[in-house]
């Protein structure tokens, strides 16, 4: 566990107690603060009573609740600061409303010596994350991975002298973090999502910028060229400090040596993670082996079965066309498995690589209206379901293929989330063995 001797003594209001923000109550806690907490889920307030039944600890409705003489509310990331009364309420009484990677940030001063990598971008942090982290431990280097992948970064252990914190982080997080100078801060890119919490497209590029805003300026910041071109995201930035834009990053060698990084997407977050690599000292020969030994994450674009010479590919990570988009480029005859609840207006993103597609298969909620997008330019064929889709493309895929579930919408219309939605696409494809 990560704490902080800076706590100690003070009092903290947290909101929400699942995983990361049980991981906050405890944290505090061992750093000698005390916590009252609240979660509209009375089984997790009683989870934490019983373990911290003392006067340290309380669970009371913060809602209900005079905030004044708090040293911070701690909220999750999907608090919605700009329609959340009691964060109208924290502001108000001069309480910081803060999250769980600005607690970290407190605690590096009690840490041994290490480096901390930000990552954030509208598509492709997670795999960009996660790369980072396999390079770095291929190469021998201490490190935690947290933030919005994986375990709570407070929740993980230390790291010794040299360790390396990779954390990717939302938008929501660097909103609620105040001082956390990465010695490498990453920005992948900039597209339209999340525009209910900003002010326009703009205001969302505004709270990706931040994580360059809080450097220092002997720090590195890894940009995204159009980003900076369109929204000026170094503005806030050290002058002076050092830039690398992605696109000017050779990459290491063939894509296709890198079985688990195809289509021009992970060429992307390859150069990223590359640039962060040299950044940190790895050696080329450990940056080589790490992309050909990296295996990915699960539901982006991943393989989870080859049958009678078609591949079966889940990316149901991609909730947005331009997340879509990239899978549709990197595979010549492909059967798409589009549709779910639909975020934007269209497939604009995704139009250009449409060449790529021998047919589509509509499912969910948005599926008439991409299937209304899309007809007259590739073969579509109106399925509603994820299983009728996967059914009908094993009868029509030929070997060479690839079946892609590359949604390019949310999942909440017949999934609980993302993952739901890619493990019923492998669950499905299994039956097909």
């Amino acid at each position: 566990m990560i704490v902080s001797r800076t706590w100690a003594g003070k009092h903290y209001a947290v909101l929400g107690l699942a995983r990361s923000g049980a991981a906050v109550v405890r944290a505090l806690l061992a750093g000698g603060a005390r916590v009252t907490a609240w979660d509209n889920d009375a089984v997790k307030c009683g989870v934490l009573e019983d373990e911290f039944g003392d006067d340290a600890f309380a669970a009371a409705n913060l809602e209900a609740s005079d905030l004044t003489g708090f040293d911070a509310l701690v909220v999750s990331p999907g608090v919605p600061l700009n329609t959340h009364p009691l964060a109208a309420r924290a502001r108000a009484a001069g309480v910081p409303v803060i999250g769980d990677i600005e607690l970290f940030a407190q605690a590096r001063a009690d840490l041994p010596a290490h480096k901390v990598v930000g990552i954030t971008g509208t598509n492709g942090k997670s795999t960009t994350t996660a790369l980072v982290h396999h390079i770095l431990d291929t190469a021998g280097v201490p490190v935690r991975m947290g933030g919005n992948i994986g375990l709570p970064i407070l929740a993980q252990e230390s790291l010794p002298e040299g360790g390396v914190y990779v954390l990717e982080l939302s938008s929501y997080q660097i909103d609620l973090t105040r001082t956390l100078d990465c010695e490498v801060a990453v920005l992948l890119n900039v597209t339209p999502d999340h525009l209910d919490r900003y002010d326009g497209l703009a205001g969302y590029a505004a709270s990706k910028a931040r994580l360059f805003a809080m450097q220092s300026r002997a720090q590195l910041a890894v940009v995204d060229y159009e980003a900076e071109a369109e929204f000026g995201v170094l503005d806030d930035a050290p002058e002076g400090m050092g830039v690398r834009f992605i696109d000017g990053v050779p990459l290491p060698g063939e894509q296709a040596r890198w079985p688990s990084l195809q289509g021009p997407h992970n060429a992307q977050n390859v150069q990223a993670a590359v640039a962060v690599a040299e950044a940190l000292g790895v050696t080329a020969d450990d940056v080589a082996r790490a992309l050909e030994t990296f295996t990915g994450l699960p539901h982006r674009m991943e393989r989870v079965a080859t049958l009678n010479g078609v591949a079966w590919i889940n990316d149901s990570k991609a909730t947005n066309p331009e997340s879509a988009a990239p899978a549709l480029a990197a595979f010549p005859r492909i059967h798409w498995i589009v549709g779910g609840k639909v975020k934007g207006d269209g497939l604009d993103a995704c139009i250009p690589h449409l060449g790529n597609v021998v047919r589509a298969y509509t499912i969910g909620e948005g599926g008439p209206r991409f299937a209304a997008v899309l007809r007259g330019q590739v073969p579509v064929a109106e399925v509603e379901t994820l299983e009728r889709a996967v059914k009908l493309a094993a009868q029509e895929a030929e070997r060479g293929d690839v079946v892609l579930l590359s949604p390019a919408a949310a999942s909440f219309d017949q999934f609980r989330d993302f993952e739901a939605r890619g493990l019923a696409f492998r669950a499905a494809v299994e039956e097909l063995a």
